[in-house]
């Protein structure tokens, strides 16, 4: 099959309204599908891999894609020689059953000697398939592998999706290719904005998708978030007239690309509400108008207030849209009037007061209570705060009331608010300032990529709650496994490297880990090890994030360092000592000296000047002890490059050891003088990092 001219391939999947939150990624998982099965086939492109959604449609469109997968040569083995004929020559079912698989005749088959006899051999070549043909299964597979935790079935169809299917498109150049798509036969006819445009589209080709759409008032989202530059430029612009700027409107906003994913054509509708909610503390506002409304609050300027006015973006251009404003501003008024409500409520009991309906709520079965939790986390925030020489009172206070707020009226509708009510009720009951913000605090980072905590000791009681759930999840043997991990462990851990490295406390990881198996009373052998190496394996992801490569974190980590906020200026210091020109010398003599030691049953600790008989491990010798003081005071002060830096003075005496001292000798004495020296020098080495894995 000869190849033709190469085609856009467009794919629609027209649905009722698709999960905003669920829509990019649904959208882009597709896209890789269709081109992973493409290119598995053979099929190669020239232009690029584009995946479009709207709230009714999932769609990629592939540019300048081949019309034919390429051939591929094949080479198979047969069946050995006496089972292919009988005695009279004549070939057996199993040899022709080989030549009907490799798609020739038998005596276009040859043989081949093996080192099991001869046998009968092919090689050939696979014709390339027409992408019309190979589509359907791929479109099938595609759709079958997306990552919807749901699916539905509707009306009488026996194919489930996320949503239902009302149409398809396939679409390669000008050509339909016929398939079944859920139960829906394929076409090229595709349908605009519900209401502005609900009739049927007729595609000439794949290229007239987006501007068709857009002409029947379809604004698609794309990779460029073309879509999202629009949204935020426009609510920009509304806000900027209301005298204001608005939150959350930046293009990559999550908010905005919520909204982006929820209309087909957005329109600006810029809304008020009475001035008395302004009250409400900041959060509770911005939380019931983004999080149950999906609008956009505004704040003054300068002083960074919130103001009395909102944005809406409606998917509807009405020719009344006094009314339509109306009726957003209408909506949000039960909402404040609720969260008013709940907050004059709140206010009327203090936070201690709550402190016993703690003990009803369980954490975890064998873990007990949250009150339990509170008592535990109490405990070691205090120890951490004894460690950190902050003020015990304090920690221990916010502490104590740092979940109460759990059991409150604004936590229970509106749980993403847990730790900030919890502020401004301690601010309301007269709690020092530090210990409100240690309350809000103590939840932190709740996500990649979040603040920490401000306050030492806000960090203190983060630390605590933190390491009392590892502790206490790992002590009953359910550790995180595959993707399951109900009590956000992964999280709790990576916020435990943050806090420890970003905020340079210096801490032990294994003291405070051990501290908070205490407080369990549980086992701390296996358990704890296993906290140990599961924040270590968190703290080797950060610091590959962090830009240092994996052998330079591999040669960090390898000894299990417990002071996190020493780890930074190790990496910086590996960095640059793998610099030096002397680095690549000095590493391989390290992973020598590595090799022979790993192979010794014992290994000597000290070594004897006077019985060094080679000028070359005088020398040596001679070098080491005289190195080692400077090293060991630079250590200590933790000034980690210059102590790698002045590594680079062993360089000639390493080498010239090793090109002229046998260690292994026959004579024991000497044999274990030798070792004993490179043991000494190696630890002298390695004291920052394991120099051995820098080693090409």
């Amino acid at each position: 099959m000869t190849k033709s001219d190469n085609r856009d391939l467009l794919i629609e999947i027209g649905t009722e309204e698709l999960p905003p939150l669920a829509l990019s990624n649904l959208a882009n998982s597709f896209a890789e599908h269709i081109w992973q099965g493409l290119s598995d086939k053979g099929v190669s492109r020239s232009g690029d891999v584009l995946p479009y959604y709207s709230p009714r449609r999932l769609a990629v469109y592939i540019e300048k894609l081949e019309t034919v997968s390429h051939s591929s040569g094949f080479e198979k083995l047969g069946p050995p020689i006496k089972a292919a004929y009988d005695k009279e020559g004549n070939p057996t079912n199993v040899a022709l059953g080989f030549a009907k698989n490799c798609g020739v005749e038998i005596s276009d088959l040859k043989t081949i000697k093996t080192d099991k006899g001869e046998r009968l051999y092919c090689k050939g070549e696979t014709p390339g398939q027409a992408v019309t043909e190979l589509l359907p299964a791929i479109i099938e597979q595609a759709l079958a592998r997306l990552p919807i935790p749901k699916r539905m079935r509707w009306g009488d169809h026996v194919a489930e999706f996320v949503r239902p299917v009302h149409w398809t498109v396939v679409l390669f150049g000008k050509e339909v290719v016929d398939c079944k798509i859920m139960g829906i036969r394929s076409g090229r006819i595709t349908y605009g904005h519900r209401f502005h445009h609900p009739d049927a589209i007729t595609l000439k080709s794949a290229n007239d998708y987006i501007k068709s759409l857009r002409k029947a008032k379809v604004w698609l989202n794309n990779e460029d978030h073309e879509l999202q530059d629009e949204i935020s430029h426009q609510v920009g612009e509304a806000a900027t007239k209301l005298k204001g700027e608005a939150l959350n409107s930046e293009p990559e906003s999550e908010l905005v690309a919520e909204v982006a994913a929820l209309v087909e054509w957005p329109y600006i509708l810029p809304g008020s509400f009475d001035e008395k909610f302004l009250e409400l503390p900041r959060e509770l506002i911005i939380s019931v108008l983004e999080k149950q409304q999906r609008y956009f609050p505004i704040q003054d300027k300068k002083t960074g207030k919130l103001l009395p006015y909102f944005i809406a973006i409606s998917n509807i251009e009405s020719a009344d849209i006094e009314q339509v404003r109306h009726g957003n501003e209408r909506v949000i008024v039960p909402r404040l009037s609720d969260a008013m409500f709940f907050w004059v409520t709140d206010k009327a009991k203090t936070l201690e007061s709550r402190l016993g309906k703690l003990d009803g709520i369980i954490f975890q079965k064998k873990l007990g209570s949250i009150g339990d939790k509170t008592r535990r986390v109490t405990s070691l925030a205090q120890t951490i705060a004894e460690k950190l020489d902050i003020d015990q009172k304090q920690v221990s206070r916010a502490a104590l009331l740092s979940k109460c707020d759990l059991v409150t009226d604004l936590v229970g509708e509106f749980p993403e608010l847990q730790g900030i009510v919890g502020r401004y009720l301690a601010l309301n009951d007269k709690e020092p300032e530090v210990v409100a913000q240690a309350i809000e605090e103590h939840y932190r980072p709740r996500f990649a990529g979040d603040e920490l905590p401000t306050t030492k000791t806000g960090m203190a009681i983060a630390l605590a709650d933190k390491l009392d759930t590892l502790a206490g999840i790992f002590g009953i043997g359910q550790a995180p496994t595959g993707e399951k991990d109900p009590f956000a462990l992964r999280r709790a851990a990576l916020g435990v490297v943050r806090i420890l490295v970003e905020k340079k406390l210096s801490l032990s990881l294994s003291d405070i880990v051990n501290e908070g198996f205490e407080n369990h009373a549980a086992d701390i052998g296996q358990a704890n090890k296993d906290v140990q190496t599961f924040i270590l394996e968190r703290a080797r992801g950060y610091f590959l994030e962090q830009g240092y490569s994996a052998i330079e974190v591999e040669s960090v980590l390898v000894y299990r360092p417990t002071r996190f906020d020493m780890i930074p200026r190790q990496l910086e210091a590996v960095r640059n000592y793998n610099n030096l020109p002397e680095a690549p010398s000095l590493s391989t003599a390290n992973k020598r000296i590595s090799n022979i030691l790993k192979n010794l049953d014992k290994i000597p600790t000290g070594f004897d000047e006077s019985l060094f008989v080679e000028n070359e491990e005088k020398a040596l010798a001679k070098e080491y002890l005289k190195l080692k003081p400077r090293l060991e005071s630079l250590f200590k002060k933790q000034e980690f490059t210059p102590l790698l830096q002045e590594l680079a003075v062993l360089k000639e005496p390493v080498d010239a050891f090793f090109d002229k001292v046998l260690v292994m000798t026959d004579d024991e004495t000497l044999r274990n003088n030798r070792i004993g020296l490179l043991n000494n020098l190696r630890l002298l080495m390695n004291k920052v990092a394991d120099l051995s894995k820098l080693a090409s």
